[in-house]
């Protein structure tokens, strides 16, 4: 497996819409190990293939507990098929605009229709802290980012506070 570099905003990539993937194979497998120790590492709880660069609508997650052992879960080509009219707030972060949080309204909880890493079909009912990072991810499949959730100002304040990070880190 192999730890890939995450990428940053404000890359233009993160607002990217991912296109389908049309088989799982050996490749997108590989893609999937690779995505699940990037995300370990980092530390997250989840990762779209967006943010290692890659646009392709695939996503993992794994919002196990540290003593509960590693449970990842893997969703090709999710889709939200309903969402409730309760909404829930958490305070999110993102792998990609690292240290960076802020409270975020989203639906209480979503079904979601995907293809696991064997190629099967399956449909979660997810609600609570899955829920959100659910749409979360599917969030950055679309080229969306959790910052589009919150204030015009705190978001314009953020971009450029990573703007001017990337202009310096280049110099």
């Amino acid at each position: 497996m192999t730890i890939k570099p995450l990428i940053i905003l404000p890359d233009p990539l993160l607002r990217q819409v991912s296109t389908s993937i049309e088989r799982v194979d050996a490749d997108l497998r590989k893609l999937v190990d690779d995505m699940l120790e990037t995300m370990y590492e980092a530390p997250g709880i989840g990762l779209a293939a967006i943010q290692v660069g890659v646009p392709r609508r695939l996503l993992v997650i794994d919002i196990s507990k540290e003593d509960e052992g590693k449970r990842p879960l893997v969703f090709i080509n999710p889709e939200i098929i309903t969402s409730s009219d309760e909404r829930s707030v958490y305070e999110e972060g993102c792998l990609s605009i690292p240290d960076y949080y802020a409270e975020v309204e989203r639906p209480a909880s979503v079904t979601v229709k995907s293809i696991d890493r064997d190629g099967k079909e399956q449909v979660t009912e997810a609600e609570g802290l899955l829920a959100t990072c659910l749409q979360h991810e599917i969030d950055h499949l679309n080229g969306i980012l959790f910052i589009d959730h919150i204030s015009r100002l705190k978001r314009e304040m953020v971009i450029k506070k990573f703007t001017k990070a990337a202009r310096t880190k280049a110099l």
